[in-house]
């Protein structure tokens, strides 16, 4: 079960047609579903007693999908599809001669040249998201999220069909998401961002993000005891993190630049475009238990993507570095505000492909 079932699922309860109920969650005619940023179901079991209200609620656990990334994720839930199909293959990936960072959809190596024009969001994405097509079924669709994220890139690839509506903190958050759901057969999206930010920050589980974490516990009550009749609020994350240990610099390692003509991805997940064979061989050799390096047609036949388009496959990269453990690949010179955070996920390890789907239910009147 993975994070692309969770909309469908919910959506079914509202009469969208072809939106299959896979993960049995209950059916209601308001939805709320809440996506909290780095709330990884192994953090979420390690630190129960900080969040005793979500951990109280029904749940089970579910995948991220790989890479176990923001925009990756959010792109699933949008459009009900794995990264294989929609294509939104990381952090930052290579669409054509540009490598585009998926969250800013700007240049990856300049966050102020804006991309929205040559690589058009639509384009780039271009598979219909679930909010169209509820939408179109009738269903009164919201997105709730950090104001900076109204016509951005990412929003405009995988969660156009909605109507949005700009939070500044929790308050706003949780009062938005609760009046998107007045109406009958209403589904409102909603995001929060702190919690992973926090834990790229100093670290998932240090006391800042336990405290954090504690907030976000509240924030779920709060929104839980103001649900209408008949609704269900349903709380999942993006992806899991790990605490790194140890980083290895590509920037300063001439031996991992032999034959990479470009390099994508994030510390947690490398993709490579090269020039030479020999770069597979290279990397495994240096890297060693640290990683998996696959080609892109293993990692494919592996089912690491899931089905597989063309869309996505030339966005892949010839080599996939997979890390284990606690390694990162960073960049001191060109990702200089990665090299310094103590939080990261996007590869295969349960603790960042885990993620939670909890419900809570409101009984009809």
């Amino acid at each position: 079960m993975t994070i692309a079932e969770v909309v469908p699922s919910l959506l079914s309860g509202l009469g969208v047609p072809g939106a299959d109920n896979t993960l049995g969650l209950p059916p209601a005619r308001r939805v709320v579903l809440l996506l909290v940023d780095g709330l990884g179901h192994e953090l979420l079991r390690a630190h129960a007693s900080h969040a005793p209200f979500l951990s109280s609620m029904a749940g089970r656990e579910i995948s991220a999908g790989f890479p176990s990334s923001t925009a990756t994720s959010l792109a699933s839930i949008g459009t009900g599809l794995l990264s294989g199909e929609h294509g939104i293959v990381g952090y930052t990936f290579a669409v054509g001669d540009e490598v585009l960072n998926s969250l800013t959809w700007s240049r990856a190596d300049d966050r102020h040249h804006d991309l929205r024009k040559t690589l058009v969001p639509e384009v780039v994405q271009p598979h219909p998201t679930l909010f169209e097509r509820a939408a179109a079924a009738g269903v009164a669709v919201s997105v709730v999220a950090p104001l900076f994220h109204r016509g951005s890139g990412l929003t405009r690839a995988v969660l156009r069909g909605s109507w949005f509506r700009g939070a500044a903190g929790f308050g706003d958050l949780a009062l938005g998401a609760l009046a998107a759901v007045r109406e009958d057969r209403s589904f409102c999206y909603a995001y929060h961002a702190d919690l992973d930010t926090i834990g790229h920050i100093y670290g998932p589980g240090s006391e800042e993000w336990l405290l954090q974490l504690e907030f976000i516990d509240a924030l779920v009550s709060r929104i839980a005891e103001r649900m209408p009749p008949d609704s269900v609020l349903a709380v999942t994350a993006d992806h899991g993190m790990i605490t790194a240990g140890e980083r290895i610099d590509f920037d300063t390692e001439p031996l991992l630049w032999q034959g990479v003509r470009v390099i994508a991805g994030e510390p947690r997940v490398r993709y490579l475009h090269t020039e030479s064979d020999e770069v597979l061989d290279v990397w495994r050799e240096y890297l060693g238990g640290r990683a998996d390096v696959l080609t892109r047609a293993d990692a494919v036949d592996a089912g690491w993507f899931g089905p597989i388009s063309p869309l996505a496959a030339d966005r892949i990269g010839d080599v996939v570095v997979a890390m284990k453990g606690s390694a990162v690949v960073v960049r001191s010179q060109a990702e200089p505000m990665w090299t310094g955070m103590n939080g990261f996920h996007g590869s295969r390890t349960h603790a960042e492909l885990a993620i939670p789907i909890l419900v809570h239910s409101v009984a009809s009147v």
